[in-house]
């Protein structure tokens, strides 16, 4: 059908550009009702930037056939990275280079302060990332109050990208009056919940098929071996032959390796990741776009929006993580009706999670091994004649005129020295070294026989491994690589793996000894393992058969030795010798009591004792008369007194005098005792213990010999002079006065 009308300026430039009809999502927005919010969710590929350019033409221009002035933004475009919002960008440019829109770009790793003075020259349409976006409204530089409409390009990508509240802060910035696009791959749960949060009575289209896959892109499986993905990607690249292919890997490292590995085998290729500077990535994508580079190895930072147009190949070296991923990395294929080729290289261990993939996404994929070295060459030779011969024929080095005489004499010289055929052969055979050369590759068949009889090579079902446990014959295997050489099976697991051509469900058990290491591996990989081995070009590694390792010796010990007898008639005796050569305890003869009359046995019950005779145990009899039982309580004897008997106090006031007191010392009989804790009388003068002795002078009135060392050294006790001095006192003291008074 011819392309609907939707403004004369946008119309004429899809004429220009070729576009004859439009796409199904292009169909459906240019259907829907003008100025109306849009929830939209088609395939990858299908035109979507063209679609929201064309949805935006009336909301922007109305009927006026172009801008007028340059001020605020009017239309304001969000895309998750860098390089899709710098191909929208340019979409845009071209659908409204006839309008006379000015589109300025606002992305990271380009130079803020340029973008923020092309924002005040003004402009009519801003496309940018999240981040950079917010960025410039936070310094004023973006001002959204004149925006008529917002447009979310990938917009379940930037949710998962964690650009959710970059988006709520820009969507909160714009005029709540203006209008809504939202184009996303699929319509997730948080998609929906953005949508009715931030538009309002949205359409929502939906072009995709919920059952069936992209109609141009052709999937294909690849049996390959853990350590050849390299080379499958190698042989992939030479067998398809397209004129761009995108190799993806899962992690930047992964990136740089796979770049450096097919650019020494002979391939322009360029790296695409996140670690490379904007305009590192943008030279990668023109080198690709222009045919300078063949190959461009990228993680996921390439597999939204891209749109590469001569790009017939992805290859995914390493497995997506979901069905999402799969999806957009094999979407930058098969685009605008163009067909495509989607290989996935697909090792032993990863096979079931690639199956499942496959069936959530509803995709048939073929299933075969890798192009081995001899289909490639065959195919060499079937496209000489076609693909080969006409490169050769619209090479400019043939078709070009030669005006140069001594160029014409050399090659009048090679015909008579060599015939056309001979020439036209070495030719061909210069233009093909310029090709990288084939691998030589293993096919993993375990794989297909799994898929033929639905049983592993164990012959259990066809279910993921719930262990590690092997069944079936297994063989020994040794290599020169033990304790001596730090042998460990972290890294000599791996080892064994590369070097030959299996994987860790072909290995056993692993006995690592000082020199050598020996393992298992199945019987039906040991003839694949030692042909690997034997080509493989691993340095000071040597493997071959060898037998089972046997049970572990004892270490020699001191009790090895023999006993030495004392004069060499010792019977020699072995001290492990086994303890069931003793007899055993049932056998040993039971007891029998000694011989002799009268003769008793040690553990029978002694007689009664003999008349008279007391037993040790009995108790004693009662003690004779007039002798006291020593248990019996003394009595007292009469008159005395029971020393736990309080005395009694005297009538009189004073205490008679006790033939003894023992708490007051011996004393003079008949004086009154005195207990030492009564008050003395206190008629009597009390002399001190402390006080000067009599016959010294009386201290002076107000001295207080008690209080310590009296001012000025004074003791009382002390000799004095005629002055009241202290006899031998030193001089008074000359210098300075006390604050008291004194000298």
């Amino acid at each position: 059908m011819p392309f609907p009308a939707s403004h004369p300026a946008l119309d004429r430039a899809l004429s220009e550009r070729g576009y004859a009809e439009p796409t199904p999502v292009q169909e459906a927005v240019l259907e829907a009702e003008a100025g109306r919010d849009l929830l939209v969710s088609a395939q990858t590929g299908s035109g979507k930037t063209v679609a929201f350019g064309l949805a935006l033409a009336h909301t922007l221009l109305g009927d006026a056939e172009k801008f007028s002035d340059f001020g605020a933004p009017v239309a304001l475009v969000i895309a998750p990275t860098r390089e899709l919002a710098l191909q929208v960008s340019s979409e845009l440019q071209w659908l409204y280079a006839q309008t006379g829109a000015r589109i300025v770009s606002c992305v990271g790793g380009m130079d803020p302060k340029l973008e923020r003075r092309a924002l005040d020259r003004g402009c009519h349409i801003v496309v940018g990332t999240p981040g950079r976006l917010r960025d410039h409204v936070e310094r004023g530089a973006l001002d959204l109050s004149s925006a008529r409409a917002v447009v979310l390009d990938e917009a379940d990508e930037m949710l998962d990208m964690g650009f959710q509240e970059d988006l709520t802060f820009i969507l909160d910035a714009a005029p709540a009056e203006r209008r809504t696009l939202l184009f996303s791959a699929t319509l997730a749960k948080d998609i929906v919940q953005l949508a009715r949060t931030y538009q309002n009575d949205a359409l929502r289209i939906d072009t995709t098929s919920k059952n069936a896959p992209h109609g141009d892109i052709e999937y294909k499986a690849i049996r390959v071996a853990p350590n050849e993905v390299e080379l499958a990607v190698v042989n992939v690249l030479r067998y398809f032959e397209a004129p761009g292919a995108l190799v993806f890997a899962n992690t930047r490292e992964r990136v740089k390796h796979l770049t450096a590995s097919l650019r020494e085998r002979g391939f322009s290729v360029v790296g695409l990741s996140g670690e490379l500077t904007q305009s590192q990535r943008s030279e990668a994508l023109q080198a690709l776009r222009d045919g300078h580079a063949r190959v461009c190895v990228a993680t996921d930072v390439a597999a939204r929006g891209l749109d590469l147009p001569d790009l017939g190949l992805v290859i995914h070296a390493e497995i997506p993580v979901n069905k999402a991923g799969l999806l957009h990395r094999s979407g930058r294929t098969g685009r605008a009706g163009k067909k495509g080729v989607s290989v996935l290289l697909v090792s032993y261990t990863r096979r079931r999670k690639v199956e499942i993939m496959l069936s959530s996404a509803s995709i048939v994929a073929e299933w075969s091994g890798p192009p081995s070295a001899e289909m490639i060459l065959e195919q060499d030779i079937r496209l000489a004649t076609g693909v080969l011969a006409g490169v050769l024929l619209a090479d400019p080095v043939l078709i070009a005129p030669t005006d140069d005489v001594e160029t014409l004499e050399l090659g009048r010289q090679l015909l008579e020295k060599s015939t056309p055929e001979q020439i036209a052969a070495a030719l061909i055979r210069l233009y093909r070294q310029k090709m990288p050369a084939p691998e030589d590759v293993y096919d993993d068949d375990r794989m297909k026989r799994q898929q033929d009889t639905g049983k592993n090579d164990r012959g259990q079902p066809d279910v993921p491994y719930t262990d590690f446990a092997r069944g079936g014959e297994m063989a020994w295997v040794r290599i020169n690589i033990g304790r001596d050489k730090n042998a460990d099976p972290k890294w000599l697991l791996p080892t064994i793996c590369r070097i030959g051509h299996v994987t860790k469900r072909d290995i056993g058990s692993i006995k690592i000894f000082d020199r050598e290491t020996k393992f298992e591996i199945t019987k039906d990989a040991e003839a694949k393992f030692l042909a690997a081995v034997a080509s493989s070009t691993e340095e000071g590694v040597k493997v071959e058969t060898a037998v089972a390792p046997g049970p572990k010796e004892k270490p020699p010990s001191r009790w090895d030795k023999k006993p030495v007898g004392d004069a060499g008639d010792r019977p020699e005796r072995k001290p492990w010798a086994d303890k069931s050569e003793r007899p055993a305890r049932a056998d040993k003869p039971a007891w029998k009591p000694r011989d002799g009359d009268g003769e008793k046995k040690p553990w029978v019950k002694r007689d009664e004792p003999a008349a008279g005779e007391k037993k040790p145990w009995v108790k004693r009899d009662e003690p004779a008369t007039g002798e006291k039982k020593p248990w019996v309580k003394r009595e007292a004897p009469a008159g005395e007194k029971k020393p736990w008997v309080k005395r009694d106090d005297s009538a009189s006031t004073e205490r008679s005098t006790p033939a003894r007191q023992e708490w007051a010392g011996k004393v003079e009989t008949g004086a009154p005792a005195k207990k030492p804790w009564v008050k003395k009388d206190s008629s009597a003068p009390e002399k001190k213990p402390w006080a000067p002795a009599s016959d010294a002078a009386p201290a002076a009135p107000g001295d207080k010999p008690w209080k310590g060392k009296p001012k000025g050294g004074d003791r009382p006790w002390a000799a004095k002079d005629a002055r009241g001095k202290p006899a031998g006192a030193r001089p008074p003291f000359k210098g300075k006065p006390r604050s008291n008074g004194q000298a």
